[in-house]
């Protein structure tokens, strides 16, 4: 397993990373490939959580649930996080989302995995845009990738609440190896692709950044309607923690835009 010591630092936590390389091999290997994306593209910056919420356990039907969270900034994004969670040996998380500060006219980049009992039983990676008005500066390089989506045996249906989504959204429940692999590759095609792009972007103008901030809020405003999220935080640390969780390190909406000055 590829060691980064420098994304690994936690100011608030005392022991050493718990999770990374103790779920499903696919979460493992997905979390070292973003990892290691991120370093090898961006100049990471730590990223504060609340003290209380950079590694947090607590108990679901007499499981242990321990939650871990990772979050950076660059110049181009205010938000990089990375979070594993683990419920006994039942169900294994990984969630990724890259925030990108409003000047910057990108797509929000997100994956999850969801393990359960050894196998993943659903798979999600997408590059969602946050401009509607012109056609998505992304959609040249993805298009070519549309037909690998059909590589896999079982494609899921998105949520009601997941208009947020490109027509790029990968959503599978991988059935083999092959198909995980598959879906390792291509997320961090993804993924890579989101990295060269960020780093060769420029400012927007502010009427742009306060339509993109406009948007980026709407996508967190839609993934926090998700209800099975939701429902399992609720459950194992109550309303008021789930809500609080949801809203400040999940889906955090953004500040507003800076006036311009004089």
């Amino acid at each position: 397993m590829t060691s980064h010591p420098h994304l690994f630092r936690r100011r608030h936590m005392t022991s050493p990373p718990l999770l990374l390389g103790q779920q499903h091999p696919l979460i493992n290997q997905l979390a070292e490939r973003i990892l290691s994306t991120w370093d090898a593209h961006l100049d990471l910056e730590p990223f504060e959580l609340p003290d209380d919420l950079g590694y947090i356990e607590g108990r679901l039907e007499g499981e242990r649930l321990a939650i871990e969270n990772r979050c950076y900034q660059t110049p181009q994004f205010r938000k990089l996080h990375l979070e594993l969670a683990r419920i006994g040996s039942m169900l294994d998380i990984l969630h990724c989302v890259m925030f990108p500060r409003p000047e910057y006219d990108l797509p929000i980049f997100g994956c999850d995995l969801v393990g359960a009992r050894g196998h993943i039983s659903a798979a999600i990676a997408d590059l969602s845009p946050l401009q509607t008005e012109r056609p998505d500066a992304y959609a040249t390089q993805l298009e070519p990738w549309l037909t690998r989506h059909a590589e896999f045996t079982e494609r899921r249906d998105l949520p009601a609440w997941g208009t947020i989504f490109s027509p790029f959204c990968l959503f599978v429940r991988p059935t083999n190896e092959a198909e995980e692999h598959l879906f390792l590759e291509m997320t961090v095609d993804y993924l890579n692709l989101h990295c060269q792009q960020a780093r060769s972007q420029t400012r927007v103008p502010a009427d742009l950044a306060t339509h993109l901030l406009d948007r980026q809020r709407h996508y967190c405003t839609q993934q926090q309607q998700n209800d099975k999220t939701r429902r399992v935080l609720e459950k194992a640390f109550g309303v008021e923690w789930a809500e609080r969780y949801m809203s400040t390190v999940l889906f955090d909406l953004p500040v507003p835009v800076p006036a311009p000055a004089g």
